[in-house]
């Protein structure tokens, strides 16, 4: 594009007539997860979400690569996050406290961010492709879980006692998040946090009931 086509009299060079502002990966989820809050995931292709932001659609491919991963948001990231917390805990810290409060941490959300996490749970839990998918990703996260827990205990990551307690904790955590996004309640980390306080204790009676 010449300058001519971006300048006119008494334009500056440079100050673009008609470009749009560059767009951001948040503003792609968000123009998607509307669009599959109002018509469906399934009734929605990658060419409309493209389209409700302003973009091509091999730009709608620069930030996502595939349209149920818009669902998953920052997940990998999130998975990066619990890595580093669960490695960076103090070895003399007990070995379910440290997982209590690592996944606490990585799943702390602003007040603004709840709507859309709500839808995201909504399609993961009901869109049949996305519940297959989930195993797959659900999968990674007990991966990171296990790997630390085997570094704690000793054994492979993939021995009878890491997996039973990172699919444990998965476990837990999906239970608070679904009842988090059921009894639309604000406090996320909240339920968390008693999830995982509920299996480090054993499920002891007493603390079930109370």
């Amino acid at each position: 594009m010449t300058i001519s086509e971006n300048t006119g009299p008494g334009r500056p060079p440079g100050s673009a007539r008609g470009r749009r502002p560059a767009t951001s990966r948040e503003e792609v989820a968000r123009a998607a997860l509307d669009l599959f809050n109002r018509q469906g995931y399934d009734g929605t292709t990658v060419d409309q979400i493209a389209a409700a932001v302003g973009v091509s659609r091999r730009t709608f491919f620069r930030y996502y690569d595939s349209k149920r991963d818009v669902v998953w948001g920052e997940f990998d990231a999130e998975l990066v996050r619990l890595e580093r917390q669960l490695g960076s805990a103090p070895s003399d810290e007990p070995m379910m406290d440290v997982l209590r409060r690592a996944v606490v941490a990585t799943n702390r959300f602003g007040a603004g961010e709840l709507d859309e996490l709500r839808i995201r749970m909504g399609l993961i839990s009901s869109v049949p492709t996305l519940v297959a998918h989930s195993a797959v990703r659900y999968a990674e996260w007990c991966d990171v879980v296990a790997r630390f827990v085997a570094g704690r205990i000793g054994g492979a990551a993939d021995d009878l006692a890491p997996q039973t307690v990172a699919r444990a904790t998965l476990g837990a955590a999906i239970a608070a998040f679904t009842c988090w996004a059921r009894y639309d309640t604000d406090d996320l980390t909240g339920e968390v946090d008693r999830a995982l306080h509920l299996l480090a204790t054993g499920f002891d009676e007493g603390s079930l009931r109370g």
